[in-house]
């Protein structure tokens, strides 16, 4: 996620993110899970929806059906569904509901809802065995919040990240039910597969996740079907968007959206910059999996920034220069690469400012040290959000993306240029639609030199 603009000003950067940080959200201690972890469960989701919107995208009612396996030796009893949507707006204002709704559960019964209204937990039917599948439905409605932001509007245009409800993971340190503390992202999801019908006015042009095909629906209507394999998460936008396509030399396809107001030279350089950024990083962390990348461009998206989706990014498109190739990075680091975003921020957010460094060949030697003293004591790259959260917020731009990307630079410095490529390259290959840890990092660094990396590990703070 970016709140920020990357590519040439970073000190702009962190005044602007700063500005955007909530005031508090409750602190949870940090944790790693094991190498000998179980495997985390419900796994293998398979998501089925159906929306229909309203006459300008404000409204999507319809119904979603998510089948899952049971991953865990112990016979699962309950689910948990994250409505991250509800994640800023919680349980909403008298009078004025949530802005994703659940009702007429199938396949369990729903308790209710936890976490300022962001979890739901279904109680099965009956248990669920071992590598046993089974599935729940429910009736979904999602109301656009009236603001500028990853799922918000924007005049005509509106922005659904986050607003499909999606199942929340248990591993061997439980039930992850972490808040939204408001900058940032706490999400942690395994890869599955969407298939998501949107039917909407033909005046609504429908960027979305996984490729998509489009036919006539009823008069004056369009029905879009968007199929996505391997994904974590699905997001689409609406409005009169303008479009563009081209494809890569390397064969990406990339659908370029825009609002009527964003420049003719943003969206020409973001596209510029997406073709040679999703070639260069499929080189050298494996080839880009989902066919197409859709980018959906706004010059009106300054009070909130950019933000990444699988197969998709939402792009604050100005003139000092957007995040598109951090937010494209995004695409491998948590999206093909998985972490727990909420536990451990800098395994996806210092890989994409790093990778957008290496991108724009950024000068970084000697960046660790230009970075001066950290900002406090108890400050670590290997912190958690519920840390940033708990009145130490100001330190979240300046670890997890400046010190972050720069730990990595200094390991790349450590192990030498082809050594560090083959980490990434093996680090990306070995958890390919997986979870990965920092513990796999350091284990996957450490067997690429005969150096002892204890010390480096103590001086950059990854614990």
């Amino acid at each position: 996620m970016t709140s920020l603009r990357y590519r040439r000003a970073p000190s702009l950067a962190l005044a602007a993110l700063l500005l955007l940080l909530p005031r508090s959200a409750e602190a949870q201690a940090p944790v790693e899970s094991a190498a000998s972890a179980p495997a985390a469960t419900p796994d293998r989701p398979s998501y089925d929806v159906s929306l229909r919107a309203d006459a300008d995208g404000s409204h999507w009612t319809g119904r979603q059906t998510v089948s899952f396996r049971n991953a865990s030796r112990t016979p699962l009893r309950s689910v948990d569904v994250r409505l991250w949507g509800n994640g800023t707006d919680g349980c909403g204002a008298p009078g004025e509901p949530s802005p994703v709704r659940v009702s007429g559960v199938v396949g369990g019964t729903p308790r209710p809802l936890a976490v300022g209204c962001s979890a739901l937990t279904i109680d099965l039917s009956a248990p669920l065995p071992y590598q046993a599948r089974t599935s729940v439905s429910f009736d979904l409605a999602i109301t656009v919040p009236d603001r500028v932001h990853r799922f918000g509007r924007d005049g005509a245009y509106r922005y659904l990240g986050n607003a499909l409800p999606l199942l929340s993971v248990r591993d061997a340190r439980g039930r992850h039910l972490d808040p939204d503390v408001g900058f940032g992202e706490s999400f942690y999801t395994l890869a599955g597969d969407f298939r998501v019908v949107l039917d909407h006015p033909d005046s609504l042009v429908v960027p979305a996740t996984g490729s998509t095909a489009r036919h006539a629906g009823a008069p004056g209507r369009t029905v879009s079907s968007s199929v996505a394999h391997g994904v974590r998460d699905f997001a689409w936008a609406a409005g009169p968007f303008r479009s563009r396509t081209v494809t890569t030399p390397g064969g990406v396809r990339l659908n370029a959206y825009w609002t009527a107001t964003t420049s003719p030279e943003g969206v020409a350089v973001d596209l510029k910059d997406a073709v040679g950024s999703v070639d260069e990083f499929g080189r050298r962390f494996g080839r880009y999996p989902y066919g197409e990348l859709d980018l959906v461009m706004s010059d009106a998206l300054d009070d909130f920034g950019s933000m990444e989706f699988p197969g998709l990014v939402l792009l604050w498109t100005e003139p000092e220069g957007s995040a598109v190739v951090h937010e494209i990075a995004h695409q491998w680091f948590y999206g093909i690469v998985g972490n727990d975003q909420f536990s451990a921020p800098w395994l996806d957010e210092s890989f994409a400012q790093y990778a957008n460094q290496s991108f724009y060949r950024d000068d970084a030697a000697g960046c660790w040290e230009d970075q001066g003293e950290w900002p406090s004591d108890t400050a670590a790259l290997t912190r958690d959000m519920g840390y940033y959260a708990d009145g130490r917020r100001s330190e979240y731009v300046r670890v997890v993306y400046m010190r972050g990307a720069c730990a990595l630079h200094d390991l790349e410095r450590v192990l030498g240029g082809p050594a560090m490529a083959a980490v990434l390259r093996g680090h990306v290959r070995d958890h390919w639609l997986g979870v990965a840890t920092t513990a796999d990092l350091k284990r996957a660094a450490q067997a690429a030199t005969a150096k002892d990396l204890g010390p480096f590990w103590t001086e950059h703070r990854i614990f």
